[in-house]
């Protein structure tokens, strides 16, 4: 709300900027044209001499009208790409505060007995995390895929090694804490055992 009003406010400043400039350079040209067609003595005609004279004053008022417009053109799309870069950062930092309490419920999940998963609070609970994760989805979180994928520390991060000779080199054998992606980014990379 405040940037849009700054950004009126600048927008307004360039605008009766742009007014001024235009009032003076309508009065140099009225002053032009009030000119008498008197020689001097060189024998250059004054009014040769003025209007070269306005004209340069018209050819700065242009530029700097110009440059006016370049500015506030690149302030404007700088504001809006500040203002998406705003929003991805607190999106993302508000996702990240929340991938602890999906961690949770799975693991709240996990901990149940085969005779506790067909309790109506289990399911409760099961109903739960899948519209947070629903919810998440829709707003562009997905889990990274790692178990069984090669090892890769864009997305995941190695906290044990261990020989495996079933899997191949380099491969994530287990995962310890899953790891999500929003949009094009990671938001929390997957702790992983690889298998050297």
């Amino acid at each position: 709300m405040a940037e849009e009003k700054f950004s009126e406010e600048i927008k307004d400043e360039i605008i009766n900027a742009q007014e001024v400039e235009e009032k003076d350079l309508e009065e140099n040209l009225e002053e032009v044209e009030d000119v008498n067609l008197e020689e001097d003595s060189t024998g250059e005609n004054d009014m040769n001499k003025k209007l070269k004279q306005k004209e340069k004053e018209v050819n700065e008022y242009v530029d700097k009208l110009q440059r006016t417009m370049a500015e506030f053109d690149n302030f404007r799309k700088r504001t809006i790409k500040e203002k998406s870069m705003m929003y991805e950062n607190g999106a993302k930092e508000t996702l990240e505060k929340l991938l602890p309490i999906v961690d949770n419920f799975e693991r709240a999940l996990d901990s149940i007995s085969e005779e506790q998963k067909e309790l109506p609070f289990t399911q409760g609970v099961e109903m739960i995390l899948k519209q947070l994760m629903s919810t998440l989805n829709e707003l562009g979180v997905e889990e990274i895929e790692a178990e069984g994928n090669e090892f890769d520390p864009n997305f995941h991060h190695a906290v044990t090694h261990a020989d495996d000779e079933s899997l191949g080199e380099n491969i994530v054998a287990e995962v310890f804490q899953k790891g999500y992606m929003y949009n094009d980014s990671v938001l929390r990379h997957s702790m992983v055992k690889v298998v050297n």
